[in-house]
């Protein structure tokens, strides 16, 4: 198997020998987090919060697929959670195989790899890289792209071939080798640990491009923005972003530890849901207006009158008629994601009559995740890193994840022995080491 080989990848690598990766031979296999198409029905007639991913993530020796042009392999060191992950584990709204049955080649598996996240070294690059070599420290961003249709050349992510890498892909990150397009690496930031480089690349792509970029909310100076989950994996970044550009976050969380994170960040206006109270709907059918009109005030108290500019949504059904009705006349809804429920309702009045947008954000394309990078790389966006697992252990990360046990992102180490390890610029680290570990909670 491919144990030998990839200790020999390791051991190169913690001695920062990575000129000799290249010389190195690439195992015929690795571990690597999966889940089997034979038990896409495990959770069947169970509802969404019972799916236990525990139950349904596997680390198995894999074989190493094929090197095609202008693709990478590279050894991770560390990987992430996020909710694609809890998605494809509990089998919701769909099981990943029809992705990589559609994808087809050596995508389509008994198995999926998962993973949307990774740090790590360039092992091998395939025909047509030019950019890459054997031994480059790297980052990946999510979007799996061909670009062999006219629509994706102005916007990569309108690609009608466009994927999510780890998640409509085979050979995802939270492996000990990942499978990459080339056009996915990103140098990796030096003053950043392994695990905490790993971490940002999904959701803080994702909330560049719904908040900042012109793809997105277009948010500028002197805007509210209203971040729902803004402790969390993906509001933590764009509650930086906001304080960064000069906008104000009125950050929304469900507890005071996560009201504190916040705090540590340099947010100040903050509401607690749960101490609040809010319940947007009557039963399953009916929203409550009131509910509504109670959050705008507690909005407006905090701002000393102002309404959202900008909503930062991604909850979905459960808050998405709030949103639409707290936005000011003129401003605007992004949406994301829908981690409470994909059918979503609202009042359609509060959006025509007052001129309202809603748009939507799905990840982000190349540019827009690079500079998302070069953010992190230069000290202005920190990893908001809370717990570290063990590959072994990715099941119970995933599981605290779709329970909203979590805090910020949550890490996974694949290759890397411990946390700590893979900081090359220590002089930047040491001016922004408050910092970085304020956000990480420490």
């Amino acid at each position: 198997m491919g144990g030998n080989a990839v200790r020999k990848i390791l051991d190169a690598i913690l001695a920062d020998e990575l000129d000799a990766i290249g010389s190195l031979d690439v195992p015929e296999s690795y571990r690597g987090v999966t889940v089997h198409a034979d038990e896409v029905a495990m959770f069947e007639g169970q509802a969404t919060k019972d799916k236990d991913p525990r139950k349904s993530l596997h680390v198995d020796e894999v074989p190493t697929p094929e090197l095609g042009h202008g693709e990478a392999l590279v050894a991770v060191m560390a990987s992430a959670i996020n909710y694609n992950t809890v998605w494809t584990s509990i089998f919701e709204p769909l099981s990943t195989f029809a992705f990589l049955k559609k994808y087809g080649g050596r995508h389509d598996q008994p198995f999926h790899v998962v993973g949307s996240d990774l740090a790590g070294v360039v092992l091998r690059t395939g025909p047509g890289v030019t950019s890459w070599k054997p031994g480059d420290r790297v980052v990946a961003h999510c979007l799996d792209v061909q670009l062999e249709h006219p629509d994706g050349h102005s916007d990569t992510m309108l690609d009608p071939e466009q994927r999510i890498w780890g998640f409509e892909t085979n050979y995802g990150g939270l492996a000990e080798i990942a499978l990459v397009k080339a056009n996915q690496l990103m140098p990796m930031p030096a003053h950043l640990t392994w695990e905490e480089a790993a971490s940002p690349g999904l959701v803080n792509s994702t909330a560049y491009r719904q908040l900042v970029s012109t793809n997105g909310a277009n948010m500028k100076q002197g805007d509210t923005v209203l971040i729902w989950g803004a402790s969390g994996g993906l509001g933590s970044y764009a509650t930086q972003f906001a304080l960064n550009g000069g906008a104000t976050p009125v950050c929304v969380v469900s507890s005071p530890e996560k009201a504190e994170i916040c705090r540590k960040m340099g947010a100040e206006l903050i509401i607690d849901r749960s101490a609040e109270g809010y319940k947007f709907w009557k039963d399953e059918h009916e929203q409550d207006v009131r509910e509504w009109k109670r959050l705008g005030a507690k909005i407006r108290e905090l701002t000393g009158g102002d309404d959202p500019d900008i909503v930062f949504e991604h909850p979905g059904r459960e808050t998405f008629g709030a949103s639409v009705y707290v936005a000011r006349k003129g401003g605007t809804i992004v949406t994301c994601a829908s981690t409470s429920g994909f059918m979503h309702q609202y009042d359609n009045r509060y959006l025509w009559m007052h001129l309202k947008r809603i748009i939507g954000s799905h990840f982000a394309n190349y540019r827009e995740a690079w500079e998302a990078n070069r953010l992190v790389a230069k000290g202005k966006i920190h990893p908001t890193l809370s717990k570290v697992y063990s590959l072994e252990d990715t099941g119970q990360a995933a599981h605290d994840v779709h329970r909203n046990a979590h805090q910020g992102k949550v890490g996974v180490l694949a290759l890397a022995p411990t946390e700590g390890l893979g900081v090359r610029d220590h002089a930047l680290r040491a001016a922004h080491l408050t910092e970085i570990n304020r956000f990480r909670g420490v």
